[in-house]
């Protein structure tokens, strides 16, 4: 069995809730893979995986975790713009990631060429603009969204059979308010830029050994168990959408 790459705790709580999405064997396009713990998880599920990433740490630490667990897989380094990708994914999925984009629409737009008609696009981000603190301004976030605004970002793209869930309560809450703590000490005036703030944000919380990974997955446990009852409620959005065949 593979060796899975430990989950930060809202990681964990948006794991449990993204893998449920995925059709089996696809081919699957991540955006922004961050340091591979889900990229992992879906090679591991079975996926023919591809990640791109912008940050070269992050995406060194990815390549890494596929080699390490014997697993399939290709991380790319850059953007999907400037990555040489095959396209005719059956899954496209961003996880934290369009809420770091300016032109969210467009960066969507550009994406959906890498999909096949009738491909899912599966994206998740932080939930409810009013709850725009520190920590968005310190991982540099523009914005959060709500459920709405979601919905209609997804079918102004041209998406068809749009959805979505909140995740994420009751744990979530609590987490979000001792990150913008955090933030509110340390990082949101350190003086780096948006671009910066955006590379280190998938490297921030994340958890460095299976010890500290078996902790986060025990102590998760009930909470991401309670989340499925509550898909109308939560401080984090899971949305997506399908392309027209």
């Amino acid at each position: 069995m593979a060796t899975l790459p430990p989950l930060t705790p809202f990681g964990a709580l948006r794991w449990d809730v993204t893998r449920r999405l995925f059709p089996p064997a696809s081919r699957v396009l991540e955006v922004g893979c961050g340091q591979g713990s889900v990229g992992v998880r879906l090679a591991a599920a079975g996926h023919d995986y591809t990640g791109v990433e912008l940050d070269g740490d992050s995406a060194a630490v990815a390549t890494a975790r596929l080699t390490a667990a014997g697993l399939p897989g290709t991380v790319v380094h850059g953007s999907v713009e400037t990555a040489d990708l095959p396209g005719g994914y059956d899954v496209l999925c961003a996880f934290e990631v369009l809420e770091h984009v300016d032109d969210d629409a467009g960066a969507l737009a550009s994406w959906l060429g890498q999909l096949r008609p009738g491909g899912l696009v599966l994206v998740s981000t932080p939930a409810w603009q009013a709850r725009f603190g520190p920590m968005d301004t310190a991982v540099g976030h523009f914005r959060r969204y709500d459920p709405p605004q979601m919905r209609a970002l997804l079918a102004d793209a041209g998406l068809t059979d749009v959805g979505g869930r909140l995740y994420g309560a009751p744990l979530g809450f609590v987490l979000e308010s001792v990150r913008n703590r955090v933030a509110r000490r340390r990082l949101a005036a350190d003086g780096t830029t948006t671009q910066e703030r955006t590379a280190r944000s998938g490297r921030l919380f994340q958890p460095s050994s299976a010890v500290q990974g078996a902790v986060v997955a025990a102590g998760t446990w009930p909470f991401r168990v309670a989340q499925r009852a509550l898909p109308r409620t939560g401080p984090a959005l899971v949305a997506w959408g399908t392309l027209p065949a």
